[in-house]
């Protein structure tokens, strides 16, 4: 029986049909499985597992000599599953468990521990006692992972350059954000298994992903440098109270920064709680005139193009016209008169100058200019470094060129004045300013050493020689004296600037007193320059920077274990001595005569005219030179009239104390040769004037360490 065509037709219909739903569906499966399979198994992976990053510690920033500076320290960091919390039905206490422990208020705990999320934070870096208090109550869905949280172990010592690292272990200042890729590492991560209801399943697979920790970096700071520019700062703020003030020690072969600071500081362990003005490290970022600090610029590009000689004169009137405008000198009181170029810059005279930099003309004075780096970045490895602020070339007009000679008009970073001023006395080299020796792994291997960098020659070897010899008399014999280290060779300059006000013009009660030097000159080690920003009172350089640059340089020559350059005869003062005669009962005057035969100072008190007391007793041995005190009247209650408290001589030079026991009245006795270990009587004692102490020298031990060097 045949089948009917009709039937046939459906037959074959429904069988086309099912033949393309079979196709729709094998190609949906192949889509499914070949196309779309990898995508879907992330997502079914990702409904099953539970990422916790586990974050990788930072390196280390060491200091040159590798004493740490920054570090990582694990904390316990705690969260939520909130759908294992809701499940314990227990939200209401463990909120308030929470809130007790961690300090934190009840309701945004419960918020935070129910929210429709797979994972929450609660708190972060939890402190110790507060973690084991949390660990011990075993809460249902609450967990913890530790986290690493940055540590300055030195709190404010190098706060500037250190900078600070985040919450999320990311650097957000400083070195730290300078070097943030090679700092810090690679996360890692924890995963564990959940059912749909997101409960964790028991023994299920659990996967943990290690974090690469950071690498290290050693910087060129010494810490010990760095510890004693601070130290002097901090002294600087307490006695002038300036608003702002800043040191930097650059070595000048390589252009390395031995140490940097800056007052106002902060403490980079507690960032948050400081005024974000005062993370920015003004050595680098602010700009100002720097008025006579940056005559030696002037200077040796002058001496360079045979312009002037150290031996031409000039004649200061207490001013100069340039064009119709009267500019004066300094020292308008008394004017400087007829001088040489040395002597010019020994007394810091502006004529002198001024007429040097009109005749250097436009384009040589900005040939040195740009060759010293001003008007541009030095490139040092730190973020928020200035440019600094030139006169443009082609608008510069002769009173442009007139102010800048003298260090007005222009404005630059303190950065890149010592950078120029190291250039100076480096035989002409100008250095790229490095504050990164080296980077290590956390195995400690060196992954890359990074070298000094010579930008390029700006002056012969033969103008810096001169130039450093002008710079010495600047400091034995000029405006710098306050600066003088007995024992070592040192040269500088001065600076006094008048601050720039908002808006132009100038300030007529606020100053930039600073100071730049280098020492040895003979062998130039270390350039210092310290900039003060209003400070109370005396604001001239030479009064409140060069003293500060003077024990800065002192101690940083004796720690790097630079010898004293000074005479045999310095350095071990003569031993003659002579027996003290009796004097009690004589005439003054016949007295003092009988003291100046022995080459001894007669010191008389009171208004007698017979010695009554000596000091010195008889037959005591006494220096020559060594100061008598002569009592013409006795107190009632016996004893002497006068007395003073015993300095301590600690760590002093033969001539310091010498210096000190003469201001004081007081004898001494020397006994080795070096710098004072030991004295007696005691510092702090009250004692009569003429008393004799006794001081026992010794010459450095030399350092555990090898000083600082290319």
């Amino acid at each position: 029986m045949s089948v009917p065509v009709t039937i046939r037709k459906r037959i074959g219909f429904v069988f086309f049909v099912a033949i393309f739903l079979l196709l729709a569906v094998m190609l949906r499966l192949v889509w499914i499985q070949f196309i779309q399979g990898e995508n879907l198994r992330q997502k079914a992976f990702a409904a099953r597992f539970r990422n916790v990053e586990v974050k990788a510690k930072r390196g280390i920033i060491y200091d040159t000599r590798g004493r740490p500076l920054a570090i990582s320290v694990s904390t316990d960091s705690f969260y939520a599953i909130p759908a294992q919390v809701r499940k314990a039905d227990k939200v209401k206490e463990t909120a308030e468990k929470l809130a007790e422990i961690l300090e934190m208020d009840k309701e945004k705990v419960q918020s935070l521990i129910t929210k429709h999320q797979a994972f929450v934070w609660i708190k972060r870096h939890v402190p110790d006692e507060q973690a084991q208090k949390i660990k011990a109550l075993k809460l249902k869905g609450i967990n913890y992972v530790e986290e690493p949280e940055r540590f300055y172990p030195k709190d404010k010592l190098l706060a500037h350059i250190l900078g600070f690292a985040g919450m999320d272990n990311q650097g957000l200042y400083g070195i730290e954000v300078s070097y943030d890729k090679e700092l810090s590492g690679k996360s890692g991560t924890i995963m564990v298994e959940y059912d749909a209801r997101g409960q964790e399943i028991p023994d299920a697979l659990q996967k943990y992903i290690p974090p690469e920790d950071g690498n290290n970096i050693y910087l060129t700071i010494d810490e010990t440098i760095q510890y004693v520019v601070e130290r002097e700062l901090d002294k600087l703020f307490a006695l002038r109270k300036p608003k702002k003030a800043g040191v930097i020690v650059m070595e000048v072969r390589t252009g390395r920064i031995l140490a940097i600071s800056a007052r106002p500081n902060f403490d980079p362990n507690n960032y948050q709680d400081y005024d974000p003005a005062v993370w920015k490290n003004p050595m680098i970022s602010d700009v100002y005139e720097p008025g006579s600090t940056f005559k030696p610029v002037t200077a040796a590009g002058a001496l360079e193009e045979g312009i002037v000689k150290p031996e031409d004169r000039f004649y200061c009137h207490g001013y100069i016209k340039v064009g119709k405008e009267i500019m004066r000198c300094w020292r308008t009181g008394r004017p400087h008169g007829s001088q040489t170029f040395v002597e010019g810059i020994r007394n810091s005279c502006n004529p002198v100058f001024i007429s040097v930099g009109l005749k250097m003309g436009t384009d040589v004075f900005y040939r040195y200019l740009n060759g010293f780096g001003f008007g541009q970045k030095t490139g040092i490895e730190l973020p928020g470094e200035a440019y600094g602020l030139v006169v443009n070339k082609n608008r510069a007009k002769e009173i442009d060129l007139a102010s800048m000679a003298m260090g007005q008009a222009n404005a630059v970073t303190p950065i890149q004045l010592i950078t120029a001023f190291s250039a100076i006395a480096n035989d002409g080299y100008l250095m790229k300013p490095q504050i990164v020796k080296e980077i290590r792994d956390k195995d400690g291997n060196l992954i890359r050493t990074i070298e000094p960098e010579q930008v390029r020659q700006v002056i012969s070897k033969k103008t810096s020689r001169t130039m450093l010899d002008i710079l010495e008399t600047v400091v034995s014999e000029g405006t710098g004296k306050n600066a003088y280290i007995e024992g070592y060779r040192v040269g500088g300059k001065t600076g006094t600037a008048q601050k720039i006000i908002p808006g132009g013009g100038y300030s007529t009660s606020e100053y930039i007193g600073s100071f730049i030097g280098v020492a040895p000159t003979n062998d130039p080690k270390i350039a210092v320059l310290v900039v003060v920003d209003s400070p109370e009172g005396v604001y001239y350089g030479g009064t409140v920077a060069a003293p500060v640059l003077k024990e800065i340089v002192k101690d940083t020559m004796r720690y790097l274990q630079v010898p004293a350059q000074v005479e045999p005869d310095k350095i071990t003062p003569k031993t003659t001595t002579v027996e003290m005669p009796n004097i009690v009962g004589s005439d003054v005057t016949n007295a003092v005569k009988q003291l100046e035969n022995l080459k001894l100072q007669a010191n008389v008190v009171g208004e007698g005219t017979q010695v009554k007391a000596q000091l010195p007793l008889p037959g005591s041995e006494i220096h020559q030179a060594g100061n008598v005190i002569i009592y013409t009247s006795i107190p009632a209650e016996g004893g002497n009239p006068e007395s003073v408290v015993v300095p301590d001589l600690t760590g002093k030079t033969v001539g310091e104390v010498r210096e000190i026991t003469k201001l004081l009245n007081l004898n001494f006795v020397l006994k080795g040769s070096g710098y004072v270990v030991k004295q007696d009587p005691e510092p702090g004692l009250l004692v009569p004037v003429g008393t004799k102490i006794t001081v026992n020298m010794e010459k450095p031990i030399p350092h555990e360490l090898e000083p600082a060097g290319p």
